[in-house]
């Protein structure tokens, strides 16, 4: 008779198969806990404002009944705040995935679309599309966003050149360097601008959701879905490419098309958002990293995570932004700043005193 004896090589395969199936159920349990948090957050977000809504009447009015006040509340909740609360989750999802896509292809962890100049480059194309057609955010600013976002990412890549040993240093410092020069020939030319159009860029440029409304959220969703299910598809690239260029070029990566396809995909999610939302900082920077305390970065769970707790809290900051001062509206630009600016020293203090 054969024998069935375990042998040591069995009993790892066993053990780690064991390890896998172990780390699986935690990444999905730590997925479903954040999917509840995502709810929670998005009934939070109808609720609160300067109507306070009780969770009951948001509740309810998923199953409205015709009568005077809660048709009321109705509107309040359909045509205000809902089309609101989907704009900031996308907002939240697609500049966190643009970060983690970024820190992914450059190596780089201090890597984000606002640090890098993308978004004020995307922000450059939509004001000069304002400028020079004398419109208020016409059908043409997601194209003329992109176009400054990939003009962005361009002089980047050039300016940073490609030594590894120094591209962290060199395109954290470039991409300041393009953000303060897109910004300053943003301020010039809204200096030329119809003064009337003036304030409402300016509000804008420092991120609002005020200009939520449903007909405008086919685009953004549609954008943010793809690329999402595209990184999910090519998650094993993405995972090669944390290794280095020349480990994924042995595992049969085209390095330089793929790294090429993903800053596409960072551009184009960044400047459609740009296009809605105006310049939104740091969301991209803090979001991976809070992730990565948790969960691996390239798994299908740390993607689809990356992307909730970024929804979740660009959620929050908007209800921040609607309600931390009485009877007026703090741009979620300001918010984002602040908290990411905190986040940004602290992560650069610990990598400058971590051991070698």
């Amino acid at each position: 008779m054969p024998n069935h004896a375990i042998t040591p090589h069995s009993r790892i395969t066993a053990a780690q198969s064991e390890k896998v199936a172990k780390t699986q159920l935690n990444y999905l349990s730590i997925t479903l806990v954040t999917t509840f948090i995502c709810l929670l957050s998005f009934f939070c977000a109808l609720s609160y404002g300067a109507a306070d809504i009780s969770f009951s009447d948001v509740w309810q009015s998923f199953f409205p009944e015709q009568t005077k006040e809660t048709g009321f509340i109705d509107r309040i909740i359909w045509e205000l705040r809902m089309p609101r609360a989907i704009l900031a989750f996308l907002a939240g999802c697609g500049l966190a995935i643009s970060g983690l896509i970024l820190q992914t292809v450059t190596r780089n962890p201090l890597a984000d679309p606002y640090l890098f100049g993308i978004s004020s480059g995307a922000s450059l194309g939509v004001v000069m599309l304002i400028t020079f057609t004398g419109g208020m955010f016409t059908g043409l600013a997601p194209i003329a966003a992109f176009i400054g976002s990939l003009l962005a990412m361009v002089m980047l890549m050039l300016i940073a050149g490609r030594r590894q040993s120094q591209q962290v240093e060199s395109m954290l410092l470039a991409g300041v360097a393009l953000s303060f020069l897109f910004s300053s020939i943003t301020n010039l030319l809204l200096y030329h601008t119809d003064p009337q159009a003036v304030t409402a860029v300016l509000f804008w440029t420092l991120g609002s959701f005020s200009r939520a409304q449903w007909e405008n959220l086919l685009f953004p969703t549609i954008v943010i879905s793809v690329c999402i299910t595209i990184m999910l598809a090519y998650r094993r690239q993405l995972n090669a490419m944390l290794l280095g260029d020349e480990s994924a070029t042995t595992l049969g990566i085209n390095v330089n098309r793929f790294r090429l396809i993903m800053l596409l995909l960072s551009s184009l999610i960044t400047a459609t958002l740009v296009s809605m939302c105006g310049g939104i900082g740091f969301v991209g920077l803090m979001i991976p990293h809070i992730v990565r305390f948790f969960i691996s970065q390239g798994s299908m769970y740390g993607i689809l995570l990356t992307a909730l707790v970024g929804g979740i809290f660009m959620l929050w900051v908007d209800i921040l932004s609607r309600t931390v001062l009485e009877n007026q509206e703090l741009p979620v630009g300001v918010i984002t700043a602040a908290t990411g600016s905190l986040f940004f020293l602290t992560l650069l203090y610990f990598r400058k005193n971590r051991p070698n």
